[in-house]
């Protein structure tokens, strides 16, 4: 089924835009709540629970989502600025019918965006987009003058006391760590669950202002991190994207980590202590085959999905397993969280780092990456992969010279205009060979812009 507004990641645009608008999110508030009466349990919560992040756009798209849900009868509850695992967390634990997060997660300050997540804290499926996107046809225009959704200022605290028992007491003492809020929503959080540890924090892009959100820091730009980690002889390095449910790495020596790297340790390290449900690993089609053979190596399984973090929160619920996430930094620890948490995911590693007494740069040798390039390309119009001739034939040429000594893989960014290349070789000169066959092909068949 092909839905129009959503993306691998809820609905996202410019704000202000044809769709990240006032008008919009009140419609769709109001389109989410018609679909909610249709489809929650008999008896269950009439609350719905609405976080946002610190893009100044934020609070009014928070107040329009919520004056159509309560057009449509919903009792909505203002959770504030904070990260998206915790609105994930609070919607299971306080028993609410739906989580609503307004976030752009890692774009610009100019985009903002809206998910949701269902009554167990996870986010809905494809099936569920669609049916809300068919009730858009039909949600009447939100009429008159409807309250602020009722503060509730307890989410954060709650998060942070969660998170900082999953480690003893003081168990970062004598830590120095650099963390980088990307200017996000987890400024008030992660440095306080990691002070609370006993850890000094050296801070990165902790002082929002509603515009610099993302601005050349975060888990898109760990540059900073690193060169702040060596300046600071820092034991890690911390950095989230704008919502908080990315976490990417850096080393004592100023290396950065990806999220293969992150997944790969952490499960590779629960097989040797016997601790991976399943002995299973759940990755998308973006990982690394070094993941792949570095898990298997340790007596472990690896499942791949599609893009998309949802899709690997899919599988493990319906496969049991409890550990998966992306190579882009999002990482679900089911066992803790039902949903990509870049803090659980960074306490996750340091927990290895103090059971082993090893550091990060010796951890994170245990994936052994193939040679993979990625390119991306700004396309005007993002036609079917299937009518492409020339990008199609380029495909298939390549996938037959690899064989079993790598991959690619062409695909549509789910919230930007972009085509996504990726390929992965037994060398690097194949690799570069590969992805300039792939971008001169698409240049044939696309207006790359």
């Amino acid at each position: 089924m092909k839905r129009f507004y959503f993306g691998t990641d809820g609905i996202r645009g410019k704000f202000g835009g044809p769709v990240i608008n006032a008008s919009f999110a009140s419609q769709l508030g109001g389109a989410v709540g018609q679909w909610l009466r249709t489809t929650r349990a008999p008896g269950s919560s009439d609350r719905v629970l609405i976080g946002r992040d610190t893009r100044g756009s934020g609070a009014g798209l928070v107040a329009a989502v919520a004056a159509g849900l309560a057009q449509a009868g919903w009792q909505v509850l203002d959770l504030g600025v904070v990260p998206t695992p915790a609105v994930s967390r609070a919607v299971k634990q306080r028993g609410a019918a739906l989580g609503v997060m307004v976030t752009a997660s890692h774009n610009p300050a100019e985009d903002n965006g809206i998910k949701f997540f269902n009554a167990a804290g996870v986010k809905l499926t494809d099936e569920q987009e669609y049916a809300i996107e068919q009730a858009l046809a039909d949600a009447p225009p939100v009429v008159g003058v409807h309250p602020q959704p009722e503060p509730l200022n307890d989410a954060g605290a709650l998060y942070i006391e969660a998170a900082c028992a999953l480690l003893q007491a003081g168990a970062l003492q004598g830590w120095r760590i650099v963390l980088d809020t990307a200017n996000g929503a987890t400024c008030a959080t992660s440095p306080a669950v990691l002070r609370a540890l006993g850890a000094e924090v050296v801070g990165i892009g902790d002082a929002p202002d509603g515009t610099n959100i993302n601005a050349h820091v975060g888990s898109e730009h760990p540059e900073a991190l690193a060169a702040r980690v060596l300046a600071t002889g820092a034991r890690l390095g911390v950095a989230h994207d704008g919502d908080g449910d990315r976490c990417v790495l850096c080393d004592e020596r100023g290396v950065v980590l990806d999220g293969d790297e992150v997944l790969t340790l952490l499960a590779t390290h629960a097989l040797a202590q016997g601790r991976l449900v399943k002995r299973t690993l759940v990755v998308t089609v973006q990982s690394n085959l070094g993941v792949d053979a570095a898990v298997a190596a340790a007596g472990g399984l690896v499942r791949r999905t599609a893009v998309g973090d949802r899709y690997v929160s899919e599988e493990m619920l319906a496969s049991g397993a409890m550990l998966g996430g992306e190579s882009s930094g999002h990482v679900i620890c089911a066992e803790v969280a039902p949903t990509g948490d870049g803090l659980v995911a960074a306490l996750k590693v340091i927990e290895v780092m103090l059971a082993t007494g090893r550091p990060l740069s010796e951890l994170r040798q245990i994936l052994q990456k193939f040679p993979q390039g990625t390119r991306a390309l700004r396309v005007k119009d993002k036609r079917p992969l299937e009518t492409l001739p020339v990008v199609t034939a380029a495909i298939v040429e390549l996938e037959r010279e690899l064989g079993t000594r790598g991959r690619l893989l062409v695909r549509y960014s789910g919230t930007e205009a972009k085509l996504r290349l990726l390929v992965e070789g037994p060398s690097d000169a194949v690799v570069a060979d590969g992805l300039a066959r792939l971008e001169k092909a698409v240049r044939a068949d696309l207006e790359v812009v």
